[in-house]
This record gives structure tokens, sequence and C-alpha cells, in this order.
């Protein structure tokens, strides 16, 4: 529990949780469940709009709290794909592929379920930094966070969750090797246009390099977004007005348009400093060809609300470390080989396009594997490491983009060649 240090009787939390998205609010409940004094701070009032298309696929559903109800506005049977609005083929599936989902009633059950566990919550609440040493730190296993306002709370770790631009991150010390802009529209629309929508969504690789767009039924609503590499946003806005005009939705006027950064660590960035730890956006997880992050934030932020408890408990600094190494190699062990293969993917779906949409409609085995990962019964990396078939495929994507001079191939085990 809480404490308090030699200064007077200013409290110690056990575990600060900045950010109270999916990650933030899984760490907090973690922790919380856990039996630990934990707080959770949001600079946002609740519930907050986020740009992100909302899909739940069988990863985000099984890292969830037991018995927590999904906020779901459609049941996905079918994905229709095209390549750059042309060659469309809608597969179709008995079972539910995943779930759709509004993030700011997603979130706020998230965060709720933190809170039922035993953490508290401050909205409202901008972090400016976090100090480990200097006149604000008491001692040496006590962490300082530094409100805007010039409040500063204390704890025995912190978990960073505050976003892709997390100030964090920055203290963490987080490396970014894949930056893309996404561009999202809600656009309102009237019954008829829903009922062709209902339980399918639309997939469309894009005319830029490694790009893509997406339409997820929403009842009323449809979101509908792209996404692409930084560094050409008018192209990427481009992409987007074209795609919606295709659609036959550019008479519809959207709610809200919005835009974001998403961003992917290096294998080698850090994940902790001392006894701060970063999870979710703020680290840099997510999957880097489709750039689903929902998933990743909520199995990192578990993890990361767990391992804060031991570093919580530690009693020096050598042994905090130790801890936030074991939270790292827990990451890197799983979430980190399935980054790996994503990025492999990424790679070979720039270069041909083309392919992998032929692969997805005409082959009734690809479109089966499409369909289990969306489902959670097995990931991108255990498909490559159980399947010699996938294995072998994408080792010859990787000599193909070799030859073609897009850089050294790793090996089929998903590590990089040395």
């Amino acid at each position: 529990m809480s404490s308090e240090n030699g200064a007077g009787s200013r409290m110690v939390w056990d575990v600060v949780v900045v950010g109270a998205g999916p990650g933030g609010a899984s760490a907090a409940r973690a922790a919380a469940e856990a039996g630990r004094r934990v707080l959770l701070v949001e600079k946002a009032e609740l519930p907050r709009y986020k740009t992100c298309g909302g899909g739940i696929i069988g990863p985000s559903r099984d890292a969830l709290p037991p018995g927590f109800e999904l906020p779901l506005k459609d049941r996905v049977h079918a994905v229709t794909f095209t390549l750059n609005g042309k060659l469309a083929r809608t597969r179709r599936s008995k079972r539910m592929l995943f779930g759709l989902v509004n993030r700011p009633e997603f979130d706020q059950r998230l965060v709720e379920a933190a809170v039922k566990a035993g953490a508290e919550l401050r909205t409202g609440t901008t972090v400016a930094r976090v100090e480990q040493h200097g006149p604000a730190v008491p001692d040496r296993r006590t962490v300082a966070v530094v409100l805007a306002g010039g409040e500063t709370l204390l704890a025995r770790a912190v978990v960073g969750a505050d976003g892709s631009a997390s100030r964090i991150g920055a203290h963490v010390g987080v490396r970014l090797g894949q930056v893309d802009l996404g561009l999202e529209a809600e656009i309102p629309i009237p019954p008829e246009v829903a009922a062709d929508w209902k339980g399918r969504v639309l997939i469309d690789w894009g005319p830029l390099p490694g790009s893509y767009g997406w339409v997820f039924p929403k009842g009323d609503t449809l979101t509908v977004g792209v996404i692409s590499a930084r560094g050409d946003g008018a192209a990427t806005k481009r992409y987007l007005e074209d795609f919606v005009a295709r659609l036959g939705l550019a008479g519809f006027e959207p709610t809200v348009s919005s835009g974001h950064l998403t961003r992917c660590r290096t294998d080698d960035s850090p994940l902790s400093r001392g006894r701060v730890l970063v999870c979710g956006d703020a680290a840099g997880l997510l999957e880097p060809w489709t750039r689903e992050g929902i998933s990743f934030a909520l199995r990192s932020g578990r993890l990361a609300g767990q391992w804060a408890v031991r570093v919580a408990e530690a009693t020096d600094a050598v042994d905090a470390r130790r801890q936030a190494l074991n939270y790292t190699f827990a990451v890197k062990s799983g979430l980190g080989v399935e980054m790996g293969v994503g990025r492999r993917l990424l790679a070979a779906f720039a270069q041909r396009p083309g392919l992998l949409h032929a692969a997805l409609v005409g082959m009734r085995p690809v479109w089966v594997v499409f369909a289990r990962v969306t489902r959670g019964s097995t990931t991108l990396a255990g498909i490559v490491r159980t399947h010699p078939v996938a294995r072998r495929t994408l080792a010859a994507l990787d000599r193909t983009l070799v030859r073609d001079g897009e850089g050294t191939a790793p090996d089929p085990g998903g590590r990089p060649a040395s």
C-alpha cells in the first residue's frame, strides 16, 4: 500500500499511471487488483474522442477484464477487399470475425473497470514531466510526477500510457522506427445506407506504398479512414477524399474529421528507465502492417501494471532494474515477435499490394488465416512459427525484397539477420 516519506505526511502512491486509454486503464486495473494503491491520471475529461477505427479483434477481446461487456456497435461477418477501388471481392464468414466499438464508450468502460478494481481516477490532469533525481524526489525509491500546474505526485513506480506523443516515453527514451499518418471521418448515414453496410467492413489497399483505407459500420455512422507513411500529408488527404467520393459518401457531412500519427518502436528501443515503464502507444507498441494498436495497448498495459507492482516493491535500484528488465522481456518475447513479422509483411505489402489482394480474394487458405488472426485463434507470429508453408512464403517475399534492393532479409524465425 501507499506510505509516507521522510519529508512529512505526503502520500506516496504505489503506482501512478499516466493516460487513461486502453493501455493505461489495463495497467491501473492490473496493479489495483494486486492490492496496491493506484492513481490513474488523464489530461482530458472522460469520455473523450479518440481517432481510431475501433476494431476489436480476438487478442483485444481476450485481454479484457473478466465479465467485461463490449459496447459493440456491429459484429463483422464479411469483408470486402478492393485494390485502390478496383477488383472488389467480398469474403464472408458464418462466425463473427471481429467487433466494432466507439472508442469514447469503450475507453470509458475500461476506466470504470480499473476504478472498480480499486484504482483512483483524476481527469483534467496534465503531466508535465517525471523526475527520478533532484530536489522533488525525497528518496531513491520514489518517482516524482510533476503536473502542469506545479503540483507533484509521488510514486514507487510510474507507468506511461500517454499516447503516441508521450512525455513519459520521451523520459524513457523511446526510439521510433516507423511513423504513419492516419486520417479519419465519422460520417452519419441514412438507414438505407446503413443496411447495406451492416455486418460488413471494407478494406482498400491504397495507392501509396504501405497504405490502406477502411470503412467500419457503427449503426447510423460509418467510420471511414486511411493510413500511410508520414511524409506526404497532401497525398494521404487526397487518398481519403478520393476514397470517400468513390464510396458515394461525399454528399454526407462528417460529424468528426480527425488525424493522428501512429508510431512503432525500433527493436532496441527501451521500455523502461529506473522505476518508470511505458506501454501501448507511449512505448511505440502496435502492429506495423495493419497499425492495429488496441490489442497491443491492452496486453502491454496489463503486463506493465503487473510488473509496476514488482518495481514498486523493489527495495533498491538494482532490484527495480531487474523487475523492469523482466517487463521488457515479457513484452519483447510476445508482442515484439508479432511486430517483427508485421514489419516483414508491411515491407512485402508496400512492394506487392496486388499480390496480397489476389491471395486474400483468390486463395481460401489465406482467407482462413486472416479469419483466424482476427478471431484470435492465432497470431501472425504463430502462423509463421508453426506453418512451414507460411514460413517459406514469407522467406520468399524477403528474398524478393532483397533482390529488388529493399534491404536485408530477416531469417524465417522472425529475427533480424545478423
